[in-house]
């Protein structure tokens, strides 16, 4: 924003752009849709619910205040533009597949601008050689090199360089040049969510910021990175798979935690990865309160049963084994959960991450970047 100080001299005063003093940047459409968008991540995608909020804002707040359109004209906009469709009995309205590829979108662009704070480094290994990404360096062609990297003015300069210009120039096997390029590891992903009961006790939300990291790191590999997999595996009393589909509306339950259960799913996941580098990241504030053995559950409401523990710390065991990695982010600083945490870790080798809700995103995908730079693909 600027104003002019002096019609003679022609001068400006700039200052940053205050949405009181100088009016939305914004279309009114585009700070609605954000604002639907928002409630949306809260209400696990129930549209109806989210509409609802926003009318109680608007009496409260005055959303439209002093513009000529309503909730009613944004409601048919959002139809208009494919985010809502009305349902089978014409009365709802419900979210489209459009609006789940907004809320990855927008969750994307929500983390990486604390991420740009950071500086989050590039997506490569430390190693050259087949791979990806040509460099400016250049080696000696050998026998299985791409030809596609060919180094054109360093191949025929070693040429020249050895037969001269005239008619007898040739070109020999050693002539070649080829340009060295970044290896880009391939990694397959399983992120496993807690949806117990205990993402949502005594008044704090856990599963919303758990839901939004999901979207966001799902929406990362499928643009950024269409070698890597990833896979969602929600946990409660069992453990079952998730689509990405699924994301924008997984809620907690009236679950146990069974977080052996969540390791078995996502370990045979894994199995089904050709990937050579695998890991499972793990996003829980609860302590593992029972397991399912012969077809019954066994199960401690309290937590840390040594039964049910030491279950996990077996399939732990096995993931270490098969070379997969487990980070575990823990959402809460329950003393018993960390020794439990701390278990885990050892039995793994893995990591673990006592992350506050807000940064739980910046944490999990900055470990994504460097756990990828572990194995060359």
């Amino acid at each position: 924003y600027f104003s002019q100080t002096s019609h003679s001299a022609m001068r400006f005063r700039y200052t940053d752009w205050d949405s009181v003093r100088h009016g939305s940047q914004q279309p009114l459409f585009e700070e609605l849709l954000d604002l639907f968008q928002e409630l949306l991540e809260h209400t696990a995608g129930d549209a109806e619910e989210a509409l609802d909020w926003m009318e109680q804002l608007d009496d409260k707040y005055g959303l439209t205040e002093g513009s000529d359109k309503d909730l009613d004209d944004f409601i048919e906009e959002l139809k208009k533009r494919g985010y809502l469709e009305d349902g089978e009995d014409g009365e709802t309205v419900g979210s489209t597949a459009r609006t789940e590829r907004s809320l990855r979108q927008s969750a994307l662009e929500e983390i990486f601008n604390d991420l740009k704070k950071g500086g989050m480094g590039g997506h490569r290994t430390s190693y050259t050689g087949q791979g990806d990404e040509r460099l400016p360096e250049t080696k000696d062609w050998q026998f299985g090199d791409d030809l596609s990297n060919l180094d054109v003015t360093g191949t025929l300069s070693n040429s020249f360089r050895r037969s001269g210009v005239g008619d007898d120039w040739a070109l020999a096997e050693d002539d070649f040049q080829v340009h060295k390029t970044d290896h880009h590891a391939s990694m397959a992903t399983v992120l496993m969510i807690d949806l117990s009961h205990s993402m949502v006790l005594y008044g704090e939300d856990r599963i919303t910021p758990a839901r939004r990291v999901a979207l966001a790191l799902s929406e990362l590999i499928m643009t950024q990175y269409p070698k890597d997999s990833l896979d969602i595996v929600a946990f409660g009393n069992d453990a079952w798979e998730v689509d990405v589909e699924e994301l924008p509306y997984l809620d907690v339950g009236p679950y146990y935690t069974n977080t052996r259960a969540g390791l078995r799913r996502a370990r045979d996941i894994l199995h089904r990865r050709n990937n050579r580098n695998k890991q499972i990241f793990m996003i829980t504030d609860g302590k593992p309160s029972c397991h399912i053995e012969d077809g019954e559950m066994y199960r401690n409401a309290y937590g840390l049963d040594r039964k049910v523990v030491n279950k996990v710390l077996d399939e732990a065991t096995v993931c270490r084994r098969e070379d997969i990695t487990i980070t575990t982010f823990m959402i809460a600083r329950d003393p018993g959960l960390r020794d439990f945490v701390r278990e885990l870790t050892e039995a793994n080798q893995g990591r673990a991450y006592y992350s506050e809700l807000d940064d739980l995103g910046s944490f999990l995908f900055e470990d994504y970047v460097r756990n990828r730079r572990k194995h060359m693909g």
